[in-house]
C-alpha cells in the first residue's frame, strides 16, 4: 500500500511556499502527495517537480471545472474551451510525473439546472472525456474520474451512475477515483460500493465526514478496510482533508488542531488499520 497526502489541505495555491510542507510530508511518512491543478502553466511545475524528486515524493494530480468550464454546458464553444483546459492540466501532470489525473471534471462543480442530468447532457460528458482520455493515454496518464454528492454535482452522484458513466465511455485510460466524503452521503454501504465498483478504482481518497481527521468522525471505517481487503487493493491510499483555506470546500471552521496533526495522527490511524487487515 502507498500512503498519500492531498495537498488541497492548505488552499488552491500551490508553489514553493509549500515547500516545508512537502518535507514535513516525507518526515511524517506518506509516500506521494496529490497535487490540485489550478494553475494550467506547465512552466509553474517544474520546480515543484524537482523538490518532489529531492525528497523522494510521488504524485499524482486533481483538478476540478468551474462554471466557465463544462463539459456538460449547451454552449459547444465552452465545451471545447474545458477539454483543451483539461489537457492543459494533463501536460501540468506529465511535468509533475503524475500518472494519474483525478476529480470531477466531466461536468462543472456547483452549476445546476435544477434537473437530473439529461440524455443530452450525458452524451456530451462522453464526448469530452473520451477526447480528453485519448489524450491522457497519449501521455501515460489514466484519469480517474470523480463523482461527487448531490449539493456538488448532478451529472453523477453515486458510485452506480459514474459506473455507468466510465462504462460508457468505454476507454482504458479512464477509471474510478473513489472519495469516502460522498460515499458516506450518498451510499446505503460505502463498502458495497466500493467492491461493486472494484475493477475500475484506481485511487481512494479517505476522508472523513466533516472533511477532517481520518478516524474522528462517523464514517464506516470497518466496512471500507474490510472492502479495500475483500478486493485486494494494493494501491494508493490517500487522506483528503480540508479547512477554511479551501472555500469552495465551504469549511467555515477549523475541525482539527494543527495540519501538522491532522496528518500524523491520521497516517497512524490509516496504517494501523491496514496492519489489522
Amino acid at each position: 500500500m502507498k500512503y498519500s497526502m492531498n495537498l488541497l489541505l492548505w488552499g488552491t495555491e500551490i508553489d514553493d511556499r509549500l515547500f516545508p510542507t512537502l518535507e514535513l510530508i516525507k518526515e511524517i511518512g506518506f509516500d506521494g502527495v496529490e497535487v490540485p491543478i489550478f494553475n494550467t502553466n506547465p512552466e509553474h511545475w517544474f520546480n515543484f517537480r524537482k523538490k518532489l524528486d529531492s525528497l523522494g515524493l510521488a504524485c499524482e494530480t486533481d483538478t476540478i471545472c468551474g462554471p466557465d468550464q463544462n463539459l456538460i454546458s449547451p454552449d459547444p464553444a465552452m465545451r471545447r474551451h474545458t477539454i483543451d483546459h483539461l489537457k492543459s492540466a494533463l501536460d501540468c501532470s506529465l511535468v509533475l510525473g503524475a500518472t494519474r489525473l483525478m476529480g470531477p471534471y466531466h461536468s462543472a462543480l456547483g452549476v445546476f439546472t435544477g434537473q437530473p442530468a439529461t440524455e443530452e447532457e450525458w452524451q456530451w460528458g462522453l464526448e469530452g472525456i473520451r477526447e480528453v482520455a485519448d489524450y491522457a493515454e497519449s501521455l501515460d496518464i489514466t484519469l480517474g474520474l470523480e463523482y461527487l454528492n448531490r449539493f456538488e454535482l448532478y451529472l453523477t452522484s453515486c458510485t452506480d451512475e459514474l459506473m455507468r458513466f466510465v462504462k460508457e465511455v468505454n476507454h482504458p485510460s479512464c477509471k474510478i477515483m473513489f472519495d469516502t466524503f460522498h460515499a458516506n452521503i450518498e451510499e446505503k454501504n460505502i463498502g458495497d460500493a466500493i467492491r461493486k465498483a472494484a475493477n475500475d478504482i484506481t485511487f481512494i481518497q479517505l476522508s472523513e465526514n466533516d472533511r477532517s481527521t481520518p478516524g474522528k468522525g462517523n464514517v464506516d471505517w470497518d466496512g471500507i478496510f474490510q472492502a479495500i481487503k475483500d478486493i485486494n487493493y494494493d494501491g494508493w491510499l490517500s487522506i483528503e482533508a480540508f479547512s477554511p483555506k479551501l472555500p469552495v470546500a465551504n469549511i467555515w471552521r477549523k475541525m482539527f488542531d494543527s495540519e501538522e496533526q491532522l496528518m500524523r495522527d491520521g497516517l497512524g490511524f490509516i496504517k494501523r488499520r491496514i496492519e489489522q487487515l
